[in-house]
């Protein structure tokens, strides 16, 4: 029997797992390393680090893999940070890592260079957020003009490993579409831009489709890690594109919420959608022929979170008890969830988070479940952005949040489609690599395919009744940021 090992290169630690023919995951495990913020707002680490966990967890698990055979390995990692490498292939700096906040003047900078945002997003169809490669690299020449002279390639986390796993410098397309210089129309690097900015183009690695295999397994890294001589090495992605395919959103019908401290809505389209305000982030999708759109409103279950410590004890369970004695509209009240300032629907970090419509009638009931509404609906106008107007047949729901049945009630209401949960979708995004991985290596026909196969955990119908409530509830929601910013 063959196995496909899927690698997960996140924020904290590595997580290592290897699915089966039938995609049940026979085997993880993690292993953490240390984060650095030399100085506030400031937030780096040493791919070393990564590649010791690397080789100590593929230590672990392939040994344990007795009845198969590995016929592959998917990569996956966290988005936009910078690894730079000198002519031998070194490691020149710590790695900047996506939510690092050192390049606000940089990103702004890059903006006014290219004719402003709308014609940055002619270019790229992105805004360069803070977040992207883009903005480190031109901050490492204006701040560490050596460390940029001694710089011949730049790749992101997940390229590192692959790198040393097969000794080839590549990237991916969703990767390469995270680094703010990629032309994701015509799916290439936009040396125009790039040459604007004042950078080398040839900085950037090759990118391919996520499915390639790219090497395969050198006979060096076989001895760290225990996989075999010349296992395929898939190219991979980025952690946020394959986390929607992990949730089994792997086609076009199926939209997907991973209900965490944030809340991010993602989708998958075979159009290209233009994004001129920078809104959303667009993306080359880990799947061939597909576009990947994601939108992130920064509290999602952090607004049950604060709200449960601030004016109750945390029990979540009670709150939800307490929230169902509420009618849906929790009796006319609204919840805006903008406790950290937000990025979309509407992207203004100095917005502010409010309760709209209390009366003398309201009760903390009403009040618990306007907080579980209110993010729903946040989420839904995060769709509509991200959907670009299709109307998916289902949504899917992950992460903490999606264990409360009256939050995906209510997320089912309010969008007015099924809502359901996946087995496998709590797996995280190295699950999806696995899939992607094992569509490259022949074991699975396709992502789509497999997404069909998930089993489902739980399934959440609208109810009417409460559909025409929430339509209500968001024609209202809708007008009220404008109508309260600067408040």
């Amino acid at each position: 029997m063959k196995a496909i090992i899927g690698i997960d290169i996140g924020t904290s630690g590595v997580k290592v797992l290897a699915v089966d023919e039938a995609c049940r995951v026979i085997g993880s495990n993690v292993t953490e390393y240390p984060l650095y913020t030399p100085q506030p707002g400031w937030t780096e680490q040493l791919p070393s680090d990564w590649w010791e966990a690397v080789c100590k967890g593929l230590s672990q698990l392939v040994p344990t893999l007795t009845d198969y055979e590995p016929a592959g390995i998917g990569l996956s990692g966290q988005m936009h940070g910078m690894v730079a490498l000198d002519a031998a292939g070194e490691v020149i700096r710590p790695a900047i890592l996506w939510n690092d906040q050192r390049t606000g003047a940089q990103c702004k900078e890059i903006i006014a260079m290219a004719g402003g945002l709308e014609k940055l997003a002619s270019y790229t169809n992105n805004n360069m957020l803070t977040g992207f490669t883009g903005g480190k690299l031109l901050w490492m020449k204006e701040n560490e003009p050596d460390h940029y002279r001694r710089t011949v390639k730049i790749i992101n986390p997940k390229d590192y490993i692959a790198y040393r796993l097969t000794g080839e410098l590549v990237t991916d397309v969703s990767d390469a579409s995270g680094t703010g210089f990629y032309d994701v129309r015509n799916n290439r690097f936009s040396r125009e831009l790039i040459t604007l900015c004042g950078l080398n183009p040839d900085l950037f690695a090759e990118p391919h489709a996520s499915s390639d295999v790219i090497g395969r397994v050198t006979e060096e890294a076989s001895a760290l890690t225990c996989l075999p001589v010349g296992t395929a090495v898939c190219a991979g992605g980025g952690d946020a594109v394959l986390s929607t395919i992990a949730m089994g959103a792997g086609g076009e019908d199926t939209a997907a919420v991973m209900l965490g401290t944030s809340g991010v809505v993602s989708a998958h389209t075979a159009g290209f959608v233009e994004n001129k305000d920078g809104a959303v982030q667009f993306s080359r999708a880990c799947a061939d022929g597909l576009y990947h759109v994601m939108g992130v409103t920064l509290a999602a279950a952090g607004s049950y979170k604060w709200y449960g410590e601030t004016f109750g004890d945390g029990d979540f369970r009670a709150m939800d008890d307490e929230a169902e004695r509420s009618p849906a509209g929790a009796g006319g009240l609204l919840y805006l969830p903008y406790l950290s300032g937000e990025r979309c629907p509407v992207n203004d970090p100095e917005a502010k988070g409010c309760f709209v419509g209390i009366t003398a009638g309201s009760c903390r009931a009403d009040f618990n479940r306007a907080v579980l509404e209110g993010v729903a609906l946040s989420l839904r106008q995060v769709y509509e952005r991200v959907s670009g107007g299709r109307q998916a047949k289902r949504l899917i729901l992950a992460g903490g949040g999606s264990k409360s049945p009256l939050w995906r009630q209510i997320f089912a209401d309010v969008f007015g489609i099924r809502t359901v949960t996946l087995d496998g979708a709590g797996e995280g995004s190295g699950f999806g690599a696995a899939i992607v991985a094992g569509v490259g290596c022949g074991l699975f026909e396709s992502v789509a395919a497999v997404s069909e196969t998930l089993r489902v955990k739980t399934e959440t119908e609208p109810i009417d009744a409460n559909r025409a409530v929430y339509d209500e509830a968001y024609r209202k929601y809708c007008g009220l940021y404008e109508r309260l910013k600067g408040l």
